[in-house]
């Protein structure tokens, strides 16, 4: 009988996609997760008990997530429902779960898998508790955000999350062998365009067979194609990387710590990495002001010149050019000097401020321009600073209710040698009032 799926050729003999069609059949034949389902992964102790309890598997798209969920329902003895977050429902997920308690009342026992588990809201999260904890279903949520931000600390508090890897250079290549095996020819490209299809694909096998199967299309017979040519048939994909969610942060955090850690070479890398994945670069000179301050400060107060430049640079400028001025900035930064003290010492000072609440100044430091305020004793005994040697009085400035505190430990260069020896006298003068 003749439906819309045979007339579109979509029919049982329809031919399949290849990372369909190259699906694995068994767990062994996954490739780049070995430390889950090699002889001492964390997957393979578990099916040697035969009990499979919930799991979130947290990964980059195409490291084998959905593949491997399949898997162990077959392994379990489990039936499998797939749902995916994207066009499900809280209507639909009763469904499944009603589902699920019709066949367990066979004797069958149900792994639900949930592509994109972190698109559901928190109530819908909430949702499969009932079911995971009387063993309605077996939970495996796929996830390529970090578990922690995006999901529900009672769902991950009632299952095992683990981490899929990006697939490494050798994981692709042997996809793209067994590819080559399951379409009975080689791949036409010469090796530069072999490895260059490998970092195109980014650490997904999915992409990888499917700029595989584009390359076979493209190709006519007897024609080998070089990495340019390849890029033209092709074109170039693009970097996983989304700007809004973990990736983001993920590299931003690898830029700052570089750049902290005095390494410019990998600082450079992290910078052009965000700029590569298409990152608004404004963003990015924010963020080596903030660096400049928080990670350099007084160590040299050229940073922050510096960083602010490069920002007026780039607005100058515009793209591309203006670029350059972000990268030297971030190779600025990296070699600069490091101090957090004035970082620390806000915190510490801030934090000091909300405990003590509105304690008033000390009197001798206030203003006295009424009778009743002179009175009062403002500005008694206040000692002109410029009046004394060196231009330092010594005089406490803190409320009389907490005393001399210290905050800025400044790094020892140039004038901060003065402001050192100021703090030194102000903590002995504390300790010879019995201050701490």
């Amino acid at each position: 009988m003749s439906d819309l799926f045979h007339a579109a050729g979509l029919g049982a003999d329809a031919r399949r996609p290849l990372a369909d069609r190259m699906r694995p059949a068994r767990l062994e034949d996954v490739v780049g997760q070995e430390h889950l389902i090699g002889e001492e992964g964390v997957l393979t102790r578990m099916l040697a008990t035969r009990s499979l309890g919930s799991l979130i598997f947290w990964g980059p798209p195409g490291t084998g997530k959905t593949t491997v969920a399949r898997l162990l329902a077959d392994a379990t003895d489990l039936r499998f429902e797939q749902v995916s977050a994207i066009f499900t429902g809280v209507a639909d997920l009763k469904k499944v779960f009603e589902g699920a308690r019709a066949a367990r009342m066979t004797g069958r026992n149900t792994l639900l898998f949930v592509d994109e588990i972190h698109r559901f809201n928190r109530a819908q999260q909430d949702s499969f508790l009932p079911v995971m904890e009387d063993g309605t279903v077996t939970l495996v949520g796929a996830t390529t955000e970090n578990p922690s931000f995006e999901l529900n600390a009672a769902l991950l508090s009632r299952a095992h999350v683990l981490t899929f890897r990006t697939l490494d250079g050798d994981a692709l290549d042997k996809l793209l062998a067994r590819a080559e095996e399951e379409e009975g020819r080689p791949l036409p490209l010469d090796e530069g365009a072999r490895a260059a299809l490998l970092r195109m694909a980014d650490g997904d096998g999915r992409a990888a067979l499917t700029l595989a199967e584009d390359v076979w299309r493209a190709a006519r017979e007897g024609e080998t194609f070089d990495a340019e040519r390849l890029q033209e048939l092709v074109q170039r994909r693009a970097p996983v990387y989304d700007k809004s969610r973990d990736g983001h942060y993920n590299l931003i955090s690898a830029l700052h710590k570089s750049v902290r850690g005095s390494d410019p070479d990998a600082a450079l890398y992290w910078f052009c990495r965000m700029l590569d994945g298409g990152e608004d670069p404004l963003f990015l000179a924010r963020r080596l002001i903030r660096m400049a301050v928080e990670d350099i400060g007084l160590a040299d107060p050229q940073a922050l010149v510096q960083a602010n430049a490069a920002r007026d640079a780039y607005q100058m400028l515009g793209s591309p050019e203006g670029e350059l001025a972000l990268a030297q900035s971030v190779v600025y930064l990296a070699t600069a000097p490091k101090s957090n003290g004035v970082y620390t010492a806000y915190k510490s000072a801030l934090r000091k401020a909300k405990e003590s609440g509105s304690l008033p100044p000390p009197k001798h430091i206030l203003n006295a321009p009424t009778k009743l305020m002179k009175s009062e004793g403002y500005g008694d005994g206040y000692a002109y600073d410029h009046d004394q040697p060196d231009a330092f009085s010594g005089q406490d400035y803190f409320p009389e209710m907490i005393g001399r505190q210290r905050f800025y430990d400044p790094p020892e260069r140039g004038f901060e040698r003065e402001i050192r020896k100021r703090l030194d006298y102000w903590a002995r003068l504390r300790k010879e009032r019995g201050q701490g």
